[in-house]
């Protein structure tokens, strides 16, 4: 197995499921807890749900075992694995913020941070897209 395995998992045809329904069904499939063991993220600009195992999971087989598991065949939900990327974008970030502090932010590795390769900025969004030297940093 890839240490470089990603740790987040993606849930998409989500419609037939709620929140709590697919918090419950990982739960059930993974014999881990919300909060405690995995969180989980509603992205609804791309109507998916991300799920990120908190404690060591094998997450390619937690997938296989979604797509095995009776209830997640009947609503037609599917799980793949997140795919590394090297950039994130930042909300609700205050328009004074300079493009050196957020480097600085996200260059720490206290923060899970990593070297930082470019930074733009969307004061008039609050929004700043961070784009790192590879895809292990992940503030």
């Amino acid at each position: 197995k890839s240490a470089e395995t990603s740790p987040s998992v993606v849930f998409e045809n989500i419609q037939g499921c709620n929140l709590k329904c697919l918090s419950m069904l990982v739960e059930s499939i993974s014999r881990m807890a919300v909060d405690d063991d995995f969180t989980v993220e509603v992205i609804p600009e791309r109507n998916v749900v991300v799920a990120t195992f908190i404690k060591s999971i094998d997450t390619e087989e937690f997938v296989k075992k979604c797509s095995q598991n009776k209830r997640v065949k009947e609503l037609k939900i599917t799980a793949r694995l997140l795919e590394s990327t090297r950039s994130i974008k930042a909300e609700n970030v205050p328009a004074s913020v300079s493009k050196g502090c957020i480097i600085v932010y996200f260059q720490s590795p206290r923060n899970g941070g990593g070297p930082v390769s470019d930074v733009q900025l969307f004061p008039e969004k609050n929004v700043a897209i961070i784009t790192f030297c590879d895809h292990k940093g992940k503030a």
